[in-house]
């Protein structure tokens, strides 16, 4: 009895360890938005620099992110606000087809807001580039998809070989396997 309060207390003690460790990483991890940004940030120079924009072109693509990025912003908001509408119709306590239904509606035409917006906007920035500039913007573009894509599947791919593991075999012991492979001397 003493060995099992005692292996209980360890279990426990543990669990509280971990949970306060998983806390504290998720605090220090930086945000994926934040992330994301930075990592266009970096990109966009080598972007120029492969377009080889004009000062002209680039003073032209600036105004139209400005008119239209605020808008873009306001179209995003009211997208996640008519989700969330839409979701809570759903799920409410009396669901009301009759709501939920207009709710749908609220979504698609915010959704459409939002196509229409960034659409816009991409073919403001097309007209602004040149024939050979567009080749290699359509090029670049390509490449950013099938990376992008690539590192989806890859994810995925993680993702299931961690759902199909035996179930004795903590996730931790499978990572450090991968990560210090034994050597055979």
């Amino acid at each position: 009895m003493k060995n099992f309060n005692f292996l209980s207390l360890t279990l426990i003690g543990l669990l509280v360890a971990f949970s306060f460790l998983s806390v504290k990483a998720q605090d220090e991890m930086p945000s994926s938005d934040t992330s994301m940004q930075n990592n266009i940030r970096e990109r966009r120079p080598k972007l120029v620099q492969q377009l080889d924009l004009t000062p002209e072109q680039m003073q032209q693509i600036r105004r139209i992110n400005a008119e239209q990025k605020p808008l873009l912003r306001d179209a995003q908001i009211r997208l996640r606000e008519a989700n969330q509408n839409l979701d809570q119709a759903i799920y409410a306590e009396n669901a009301n087809e009759t709501n939920i239904q207009a709710r749908i509606k609220e979504t698609q035409i915010a959704q459409a807001e939002v196509i229409k917006i960034r659409s816009t906007m991409e073919l403001a920035i097309r007209r602004i580039l040149t024939a050979e500039q567009l080749s290699k913007f359509r090029e670049t573009r390509r490449k950013f998809v099938q990376n992008r894509n690539n590192r989806q599947k890859q994810r995925r791919n993680q993702k299931m070989d961690l759902q199909n593991r035996p179930a004795d075999v903590p996730n931790r012991r499978i990572k450090n396997r991968e990560r210090f492979p034994r050597s055979n001397s």
